[in-house]
């Protein structure tokens, strides 16, 4: 290969960008999930290429905003966004039929305080929410990628702790929760080496899960059977 034909940048660094945290395992959607998203997806859904939104305009109201990253199927993100009317709520997912069921009981619960992206959530922090805009940031039972070789596919790591940090007010707070003992450690590993993070656990390095999040059925089901579950809490000092 000649010297003009060689690539500007190395061969590793290229495939390390194209590293994702999530594998597109694309469902087929029921058709109620369908019907939801031809129905709401006009009013509930934000697309990537509108890109750098102004959340007042987004919401029609000025309020505290908390944004969800991989929500799943919606169900505890949507009790949330009706227990607390008072705050505006934005989640990330990345799957079709994860979305559209989220569409779907946030209409039956009558919740309009709600908007969803269906995208990689690394681009649309980088390109659609504005710096210093986010009250909450919620990152519930990301995929831990447990094997070891699957390590550097964690979402929790130095550059995407530094995009939340950018997009949280100060004083905003990052709660991660996560069923796996050996990431949980990783996170609090990760977190107490990121810049502009303060744990607010008083006693050790998790807190009790907040009222504000839900428990929901695997959750349980995990308690009831001497499962573990770890909820960490973070604040931005600066």
């Amino acid at each position: 290969m000649s010297d003009e034909q060689k690539p500007t940048q190395p061969v590793e660094e290229l495939r390390q960008r194209k590293i994702r945290s999530f594998v597109k395992r694309e469902g087929r959607m029921t058709k109620g999930q369908s019907r939801a998203m031809e129905q709401y997806w006009p009013t509930m859904g934000l697309t990537h290429e509108q890109g750098l939104i102004d959340l007042a305009e987004v919401f029609g109201s000025e309020a505290p905003v908390v944004l969800e990253i991989g929500f799943g199927m919606g169900k505890s993100l949507v009790e949330m966004a009706k227990a607390e009317p008072e705050k505006n709520f934005i989640g990330i997912e990345v799957h079709g039929p994860g979305v559209g069921a989220c569409l779907m009981y946030a209409e039956e619960l009558g919740v309009t305080n709600l908007r969803l992206y269906q995208h990689d959530a690394v681009e649309i922090l980088a390109d659609c929410i504005p710096d210093a805009s986010l009250d909450r940031v919620q990152l519930y039972f990301p995929d831990p990628w447990h094997k070891k070789r699957h390590h550097k596919r964690r979402i929790v790591k130095e550059e995407f702790i530094a995009s939340v940090r950018q997009k949280l007010k100060m004083g905003g707070l990052y709660h991660m929760a996560t069923d796996w003992e050996h990431y949980a450690e990783h996170m609090v590993e990760e977190m107490n080496a990121a810049a502009g993070f303060e744990n607010t656990a008083t006693e050790g390095n998790f807190v009790p899960r907040p009222d504000f999040r839900p428990l929901t059925k695997f959750e349980a089901r995990g308690h009831r059977l001497g499962h573990g579950v770890w909820d960490l809490i973070y604040r931005r000092v600066n």
